[in-house]
């Protein structure tokens, strides 16, 4: 009996099954849902066709699945990632109607990102309405930040409108958290300074296996320089672009052509390094400058460091991302080993060092799976 995760995007659907032993035992994809020509990679049938809709692309999934050897009938349960939980979804459970309005409600807060959850859950339930369905959410990591941490210095009116920060990356976060606990020898360091970074970036202090604080906020631009993402920028800067540009044109820009595509021509950092101009060398040192700011400030939130994670793909595979962010955060007595860091071992740190140093795997799919696992087993 297998647990399918789902990760419905505006113009994609990703799947993973996953056994009871939490093995991964199929993966796929389609892109480019509604276009006129989307890419079909699940088990056997690979290529590209005409897919309409994203209850379409569930079906080929499915078709893919049977294929491949995974039967639809051996599916125990679906997984859904969700973006977006808002104050009221801050664990993984159950797929009902009223969890089903909850996310919708969370629209406005994430719009880009929680619509496309919602046609997930709606195709797998439109093709198969016996299986059960369960939601995990990229916020959920984050509720219990200090409400000091969480709040914007706004009046109530206008906190009313759900302004506060919720932060993202939870179900990575999460991950890292197992992870470490599981292969870090001494188990889990007290403070945690973990970056996830990739075209979408952002760090967490984390206390005791919690989070307390984020570099995301009311959504996933504030914080990092990311792949077209701004980061952190002015409030009043925010407003001029919408002045001039109009709101919708500041929201494409802020979000879809700024950050390392802004700066350096290119959001993959690959293709930055490949590039080696100038301006590419600026995105660079911009991102990592930011990480270690914002690393700064994570540190103090708790009070210091023990450890340092990365995970993502840039944090996982850019050994020179990585070595730039830990001299800068030297200060804190950070050491780290370079060949050992040229190699991408997963410690990171030489021998006797005072704060740990490792690359985490990403492993959302996997973490997904576990948690459906977990509140299926809390039912029983």
């Amino acid at each position: 009996m297998s647990v399918l995760v789902v990760n419905a995007g505006s113009s994609s659907l990703k799947v993973a099954v996953f056994d009871d032993a939490l093995r991964e035992v199929l993966a796929g994809r389609v892109t480019e849902i509604g276009g006129a020509e989307a890419r079909v990679e699940i088990g056997p049938l690979q290529g590209a066709r005409v897919v309409a809709s994203h209850a379409a692309a569930m079906a080929l999934c499915f078709e893919g699945m049977e294929e491949a050897g995974v039967p639809v009938a051996s599916l125990r349960a679906a997984a859904h990632r969700v973006v977006h939980g808002g104050a009221a979804l801050v664990a993984p459970c159950r797929v009902t109607e009223a969890v089903m309005a909850e996310v919708e409600a969370c629209v406005p807060l994430a719009p880009l990102h929680n619509p496309a959850n919602l046609t997930g859950m709606r195709a797998v339930a439109a093709l198969v309405p016996e299986l059960p369905q369960f939601a995990s959410f990229d916020t959920a990591f984050h509720a219990g930040m200090p409400e000091v941490a969480a709040r914007y210095a706004l009046p109530a009116e206008a906190e009313a409108l759900g302004l506060r920060r919720y932060g993202f990356h939870g179900i990575s976060y999460a991950s890292l958290v197992r992870k470490v606990q599981e292969t870090g020898g001494g188990g889990l360091p007290r403070r945690v300074l973990a970056f996830h970074l990739g075209n979408g970036a952002s760090a967490c202090a984390i206390l005791d296996g919690r989070s307390v604080a984020t570099t995301m906020g009311y959504s996933p631009l504030d914080g990092l320089t990311m792949g077209t993402r701004a980061g952190g920028i002015d409030g009043n800067a925010v407003l001029r672009l919408a002045e001039v540009f109009g709101v919708a044109g500041a929201g494409r820009i802020l979000n879809r052509e700024s950050g390392l595509l802004g700066l350096g021509g290119a959001s993959d950092m690959r293709a930055l390094r490949r590039a080696g101009t100038e301006a590419a060398r600026f995105a660079v040192a911009h991102f990592c400058y930011w990480a270690v700011r914002h690393g700064g400030s994570l540190a103090a939130a708790m009070g210091g460091v023990d450890a340092v994670c990365f995970t993502g793909g840039i944090g996982e595979n850019d050994a020179g991302v990585r070595a730039e962010i830990l001299h800068g955060l030297g200060f804190l007595g950070v050491e780290f080993d370079e060949a050992a860091n040229g190699a991408g071992a997963l410690a990171l740190h030489p021998a006797g060092a005072r704060v740990a140093v490792r690359i985490v795997a990403a492993e959302e799919e996997r973490q997904i799976a576990m948690e459906a696992m977990q509140v299926m087993a809390g039912e029983a």
